[in-house]
Formats: structure tokens, sequence, C-alpha cells
């Protein structure tokens, strides 16, 4: 199926495949019936994760089927960070914690100091660096894993391998990988579950929680967040304990919100915020940007994943202080991102939902020009009605990103 639709597009050819009507759709996905049409002819995006799940789900479809899978197009911004996949999926399927795949591997605090290298270009979204890495260090921490010199070793190693797949997680899953994510972060939780760690298993199940099947399952990606969220509180004394606890949060704020529960995600968004308040507000600093500005901007995200738009967005956006995100680019693309789709959903904001992509896509290029969502947006922004004063900088956003426009 050809990437470079609109996901509406997809849906239809999916929808008739099926044998099914646009009433059969909208009855069996809880969605009206003028919206699908308005998705299928390109006037209305498909960027909601309730909506796509939803949609998944009755078509009996995965969620790649709908949203398009992972395409090389053209521009190394989209397809250079796609060479990496091949090498850490075989890192992953060949090795386990009892039996490398490899005979030799170079002292660990190299590799701890390697890994330390390159955390600050997995929070910037640069796979590509990342992905130069992370095979060779995979491998061989998985021998140092299998036979480590002593105890200290032992935990070090298991420590550092866990930092290492969660790297793998959000590359592969942030360029359209999920079963090979998935791979990952249960090879997290194995090296956390041998570590008796309460915050390792934490950083994991954040992990594997953010991997789980989406489509007719986000009821359960809401339970296990909270599972995990529980299991690590008594546990949560330390800074990083709490920072841990919070991303849990968040998480299950936006796992609730896309399961149509917006008290329940509210809630855990005070849960986040009373957290972030006893930290200091640096997220440069903390594990996964856990702070008070990083709850700020998952809380633009879950109400626009329950239907916040235009004015609404950017006053929730003049919340976050944009000035903290500045060497966290993938958190600060994220948001951008956010705001940009909320914006486009209103007619009186589309014209300053470009200004926002450009910006998301300025801060981390590797990943805007790989997320389905934006791409969807753009497509749509494209098929409606052209907005005059930034058709120019619209249609640049669009080729770069493999749209026809």
């Amino acid at each position: 199926m050809d990437d470079n639709v609109t996901m509406g597009a997809r849906l239809r050819t999916l929808r008739r495949l099926r044998g099914m009507s646009l009433e059969t759709l909208a009855g069996l996905s809880g969605l009206s019936k003028g919206y699908l049409s308005k998705v299928e002819n390109g006037r209305r995006a498909l960027d909601r994760r309730s909506h796509i799940s939803a949609l998944a789900h009755a078509l009996q479809v995965s969620e790649t089927d709908l949203v398009g899978g992972p395409h090389l197009g053209r521009g190394p911004a989209r397809s250079d960070p796609h060479a990496v996949i091949p090498p850490i999926r075989l890192a992953l399927q060949t090795n386990s914690l009892t039996a490398p795949a490899v005979e030799r591997a170079r002292p660990l605090e190299q590799l701890v100091a390697e890994m330390r290298r390159i955390e600050p270009y997995h929070q910037a979204c640069d796979y590509v660096t990342v992905g130069q890495a992370l095979p060779d260090l995979l491998d061989e921490l998985h021998l140092h894993v299998a036979a480590p010199a002593d105890e200290a070793a032992s935990r070090l190693a298991l420590e550092t391998l866990v930092q290492a797949c969660t790297a793998a997680t959000f590359t592969t899953k942030d360029l359209g990988y999920p079963d090979l994510a998935h791979l990952a972060a249960v090879r997290a939780e194995e090296a956390a579950t041998l570590l008796d760690d309460p915050v390792r298993r934490g950083e994991a199940a954040f992990c594997r929680v953010h991997t789980m099947p989406r489509a007719g399952s986000w009821r359960r990606t809401l339970l296990a967040a909270e599972r995990a969220a529980a299991a690590l509180q008594p546990h949560a004394d330390s800074p990083h304990g709490k920072q841990v606890l919070g991303m849990l949060a968040l998480t299950a704020s936006l796992a609730a919100a896309v399961d149509h529960d917006a008290a329940r995600a509210g809630d855990w968004i005070h849960e986040a915020a009373d957290l972030a308040s006893h930290l200091p507000d640096s997220p440069d600093e903390n594990w996964m940007s856990f702070s008070t500005t990083n709850v700020n901007v998952w809380n633009v995200a879950v109400n626009v994943e329950c239907g916040q738009q235009g004015g609404g967005v950017m006053e929730l956006a003049g919340r976050v202080d944009e000035t903290k995100l500045a060497h966290r680019r993938g958190r600060h693309a994220a948001y951008l991102a956010d705001v940009g789709r909320g914006l486009a959903r209103d007619r009186r904001t589309r014209h300053e939902a470009v200004r926002w992509l450009r910006r998301a896509e300025a801060a981390a290029p590797q990943w805007i020009r790989n997320h389905k969502p934006v791409q969807e947006t753009v497509a749509v922004l494209l098929s409606q009605a052209h907005i005059e004063a930034a058709g120019r900088e619209l249609r640049g956003l669009a080729a770069r990103m493999g749209i026809p426009h």
C-alpha cells in the first residue's frame, strides 16, 4: 500500500476490502458517518489515537495497516534513520541474557561511557547517531551480562543494558517498527528483573507499556501503566524514583484520554504535577525529562487527544516554558507537533498550525518527517483550501515528508 496518501485514503481502501459500508464502520467504531466520510475524502485528519485504535479494531487490522508502515522516501532525514534498523534487529534477535551472540567485548567501563555519550542523541531523536552505536553496545552488554567479572560488574552491565534497550525501544517505535520495539522493551524488563530494583523495573515497564498493541487495547495499556505505577509507588523515595513514577503517571493519563476517560486522565495529570512539584524543573537533567515543564507538555498532548483545538490549545501552550526544552529536542518537537495538530483542526488557526509544525520539524527532523500523525495533518491541510499566507511553507514541509503536493 502506498504510504504517500492520507490515512483516509487507506481507510477507504481497507473498508472496501472488508466489504463494509460507511454506516457499518461507523457503528462498529463508534464514530459518525459524516466524520468518516470527511476523513476518507481528505477533509478531516485522522490523527487522534482513539480514533485510529477504534477504526483498526473495527476493520480487524493492525494500526500499521491503517497509518502506513515505515517508508524510506526521499531525503536523508527521512530515509537514513531506517538504515539503522537491520543491525539493531540482528542484535536484539540473536542475543539473550544467557546466550550472547558475540565472543569479545570492550571493557564494561567503555560501554558505560559510550551509552552516556549517545544518550543526548537519543533524547534529540537523532536515530542515525544512536543507531550507529546501539548494535555493538547491545551485543557487548549481553556478553558482560552473561559472563560478569563480579557482582558489581553484573549490576552495572544490567543497568546499562536497560538503558540501551530503552534507547532501542523508542528508536524503533518512533520509526514505525512496533514489534521490534516491544522486543527491546521485553529485554529491558528481563534485565531489570534480574537486578531486582523496583525503579529499574519501573523504567522497563514504561518501555513495555509504550509498545503495547493499540488497536482495541488502550484500556489494557491504561491498566498496565496503573499497575506499574502502583508497584513503584512504595519505592519512589529518591528523585530518580519520583521521575520514573511521574512518567508512568503521564503515560496513564494519556492512555485514559485515548480510552475516553477524561476524569481519570485529569487525575493522573494532577498526580504527575504533584510529583514534579517536589523536583527541580530541569527537563535536561531528569529521567525522560520528567519535570513541571514536561507535565505541561504532556497536558497539551492529553488535551489534543481529547479533541481540544484552536484557541484552547494555544491557552494550554502558554503554560509551557519552551526555554527549558532547549536541550531536549525530542520533547520540544513532540510539544510543537501536538500544538500544530490541534491548531490545524480549527479553520481560524490553520495558518498558525503550519508554523508550529515547521518548528517541530526543525527541532527533530528525523522524527517529524517519519511521524505519521504529522504527515496526516500536513496531507489533510494540503487537500483543504490552500492557506495563502503559508502555502509555500506548507508545500515545502509536504515535500520533505514525501507527501504529493
